[in-house]
């Protein structure tokens, strides 16, 4: 009878082991599970908060300059959120080519806030003539526009 207690005793602390490594091993699989989750849904909220509009007038023969092959787009903020003016929050593609050398300016004010103009300047773009294409994306919100150099 003391035998079968115990090996019971024995089995029964194997188990509450196993059972201790594997609730601490999904404890950490949850908590990093919830942590992705917030900061995805943060991102998530950012994006969807982002909305942006190229106004310029592609008929205006203001959009690139030839003599310092300057490519200039006016986005406007029209999302619900505060926009970064940086560089490196904004992409720009011209003719489906990613550019880096690119400078934004706030036109109408201190921050690129809601209802604001920024001045996106591709530089040392080399457009031949003919029907060209320019793509911003800020914060996912990709935008369009097609012009004639």
């Amino acid at each position: 009878m003391a035998t079968v207690s115990s090996e019971m005793l024995i089995l029964f602390i194997a188990s509450i082991l196993v059972a201790a490594s594997v609730a601490g091993t999904m404890t950490t699989g949850v908590n990093q599970l919830s942590n992705a989750l917030g900061d995805r849904s943060l991102d998530v909220s950012d994006e969807i908060r982002t909305d942006v509009e190229i106004i310029s007038d592609p008929g205006s023969g203001a959009v690139y300059d030839s003599g310092t092959n300057t490519v200039t787009i006016l986005v406007k903020n029209t999302g619900s959120g505060m926009l970064s003016a940086d560089a490196t929050n904004v992409d720009v593609l011209i003719d489906g080519d990613y550019h880096t050398n690119i400078t934004i300016t706030v036109v109408d004010g201190d921050s690129w806030a809601t209802g604001n103009v920024a001045r996106v300047e591709a530089n040392s773009v080399d457009l031949g003539s003919g029907d060209h294409r320019a793509v911003v994306v800020v914060n996912g919100d990709e935008e369009r526009m097609e012009f004639r150099t």
